[in-house]
């Protein structure tokens, strides 16, 4: 009956992220709409659709208030970093060639390699930091320091506002003639708020807000399916979040890109998913460290769970540093490179399956991860 029930309200929470974030996207989407197309799907369009996993480190930590707390961010952000990798582009790809199979979805060098470097960077730093008995305030402060010295060198390095400004010329209205009843329950915040008058700065900042809160709801029920899932499992947390909670959290950013490639906008569909990555894991997961470590204290990591952890983050960047390639080979999105990102999914989730419930085969698999670890800090240190 727990597993039900947790199933349902995970249900229940995905719905509720889904139509907030929409209402954040359309806000975000605004306010952003001055920036140049690549820097604003790394940096606005990926702030708003990583909300979730943002959300989901805070309530996992401050709610559990121990190393499990930690862990679930840990794998949320983890799991939705690599759905983002390799079924975001895959989504893109089905969207855009089974409407129209002669179309051409091709990226620019540009973004890949800086979105790509910076992702590589950012998870080799959280390699390094996870990889130890001991979470402190100075290890939450660098990976919030990475992202802001990320954003700081996006907004810098903007060749042009117009791009943008041309993106959206008329402000948009939401007209509905449902009732208010109606679009509260559907959660149709932009027909609530916008209706019929256009887009303006004051009522997108409510917009923005009051998404904000309707969208915290939705991962607290998110957070608390995931630990009466972990309970009814019998299964560590870290598992469930990393597979069903990551899948659930990630839909905005899925809804997100598909939308900037059907406007053919396909650098700021990729650059989502990149950026999103980039704040996953330096922001949404350094910042509630490095808060919760300031206010209470360090976090003593258990040997399993670091040991756990570092797999899948190396995972993660074995995966990114082959997405980057395959990304770059030709800079197209095609089939045979979609086919191949569904691949390795599938087998990234056969091992926490197989890890979950102690597959012998997925000992292999850690031992050469950890071996990867061990080679990476022997070159660093």
């Amino acid at each position: 009956m727990q597993i039900a029930g947790s199933i349902v309200l995970m249900f229940f929470s995905c719905l509720i992220i889904w139509r907030s974030a929409a209402a954040f996207e359309i806000a975000s989407d605004y306010l952003g709409r001055k920036l140049s197309h690549g820097v604003k799907g790394a940096t606005i369009n990926a702030i708003a659709s990583s909300m979730p996993e943002f959300l989901s480190s805070f309530f996992f930590l401050f709610y559990l208030k121990d190393v499990n707390g930690f862990s679930g961010g840990l794998g949320i952000t983890a799991g939705s970093s690599i759905f983002n990798l390799l079924v975001i582009p895959v989504a893109v790809t089905l969207v855009i060639l089974i409407k129209n199979p002669s179309k051409t979805i091709e990226l620019t060098k540009n973004v890949l390699r800086r979105d790509g470097i910076v992702l590589i960077i950012t998870i080799l730093i959280l390699v390094l930091i996870i990889d130890r008995q001991t979470l402190r305030p100075i290890h939450g402060f660098i990976l919030v320091m990475v992202y802001l010295v990320y954003l700081g060198y996006m907004f810098l390095s903007m060749k042009s506002m117009r791009n943008g400004m041309e993106e959206k010329p008329v402000p948009a209205h939401y007209p509905s003639n449902q009732s208010v009843m109606v679009k509260i329950l559907t959660l149709k915040l932009e027909c609530l708020i916008v209706g019929k008058k256009e887009l303006n700065t004051s009522n997108t900042w409510i917009l923005l807000i009051i998404s904000t809160i309707v969208m915290s709801f939705g991962t607290w029920l998110l957070v608390l399916g995931t630990v009466w899932l972990s309970e009814g499992l019998q299964i560590p947390i870290l598992f469930v979040a990393v597979i069903l909670s990551a899948v659930a959290s990630s839909v905005p950013d899925t809804i997100i890109s598909v939308k900037d490639a059907k406007k053919g906008n396909y650098d700021d569909a990729i650059s989502n998913a990149l950026g999103s990555n980039i704040f996953d894991i330096s922001f949404a997961l350094g910042l509630p460290l490095f808060i919760y470590t300031l206010i209470n204290h360090p976090i003593e990591m258990e040997p399993a769970v670091v040991k756990l952890s570092t797999e899948l983050w190396m995972f993660l960047l074995i995966t990114t540093i082959l997405g980057a390639i395959l990304f770059n080979i030709g800079r197209k999105l095609t089939l045979w490179k979609a086919s191949l990102f569904v691949l390795i999914y599938l087998l990234f989730v056969l091992y926490v399956v197989g890890h979950a419930f102690g597959l012998p085969l997925t000992e292999v698999v850690s031992d050469v991860l950890l071996g990867f670890v061990k080679w990476l800090k022997e070159l660093v240190y």
